[in-house]
């Protein structure tokens, strides 16, 4: 069963782990569900981090790849931890299904690079602006529901403010110039970003002027890159395609093309430290 509040970071390292364990020992997909007297499909998962962490199901795979009994002692000790659920689990009624898998990556992120093309990105967003734009995306959420929306938005800022995160975005001049919630919304919100650009450490903000040539990003939908400082966690890319779907890719062929475009785009633009725009 997949964790329904989404793999802490706990979580994903251990079952990176028994990956890596596995192929150490060189033992294929199918000997290790024959281990369990299960599926190859169920180690996958395991592996993956899309199912809890079983005791008796660990065990079993780290007595089949040799394991020496320190090392699975310590695995077996982290279980416990690993299986608790996230911070963000509060929220879950307030959660789209992909969130839960984006915001544990993003609640451990040492970096979060995000692009967006139309719109302040997320994590800068103020409450006024981010309920005007639920309010568009969402029309049928009840008051209660939107509260709680908001509520998750300002914790995932909080906290990456909190551990020391770095945070990049790049936005277009235009994200600023679009009446979102009204002139007073929209006034706020810049003087928002003004403010938090030149305050909060470990943040920077690019923006691209509405005069600026195309570049590599250029109507591309919005893009997240996040690293965690996990050896055995690789990069992921998240690219929206608001109101039909959200990517998440963790190939390092994928997720290093996704990252050419951004650096590319972002030594395109002008450097950090450029005045932002503001509305004519």
């Amino acid at each position: 069963m997949r964790a329904r509040s989404g793999p802490t970071l706990e979580h994903r390292v251990l079952a990176a782990r028994l990956r890596m364990m596995r192929e150490r020992a060189g033992v294929p997909l199918a000997d290790a569900a024959r281990a369990l007297d299960a599926h190859p499909a169920t180690v996958r998962r395991i592996e993956r981090a899309e199912t809890g962490l079983d005791a008796r199901q660990v065990e079993a795979l780290l007595a089949r790849y040799g394991v020496p009994e320190a090392e699975a002692a310590s695995v077996l000790a982290r279980l416990g931890a690993a299986n608790l659920p996230g911070w963000w689990h509060r929220w879950r009624d307030a959660m789209e299904p992909w969130q839960f898998d984006v915001i544990g990556m993003e609640s451990s992120a040492g970096l979060v690079r995000t692009w967006h093309p139309a719109l302040v990105p997320e994590l800068l967003r103020t409450p006024a602006y981010a309920a005007a734009l639920h309010r568009t995306a969402y029309p049928d959420d009840t008051a209660a529901r939107l509260e709680r929306r908001l509520e998750l938005l300002h914790e995932r800022q909080a906290r990456l403010h909190a551990r020391g995160a770095a945070l990049w975005a790049l936005l277009p001049a235009a994200a600023l110039h679009t009446d979102v919630g009204g002139p007073a919304v929209m006034a706020r919100q810049r003087a928002a970003l003004d403010e938090a650009a030149a305050r909060v450490p470990r943040l920077t903000v690019q923006v691209v002027p509405l005069d600026h040539p195309p570049h590599p990003l250029t109507g591309s939908p919005p893009l997240h890159l996040l690293r965690v400082p996990a050896p055995e966690i690789g990069d992921r890319a998240v690219v929206e395609t608001p109101g039909i779907r959200i990517d998440v890719f963790d190939d390092p062929d994928t997720v290093n093309q996704h990252r050419s475009r951004l650096d590319a785009a972002c030594a395109a633009a002008p450097p950090p430290g450029t005045p932002l725009p503001h509305r004519c």
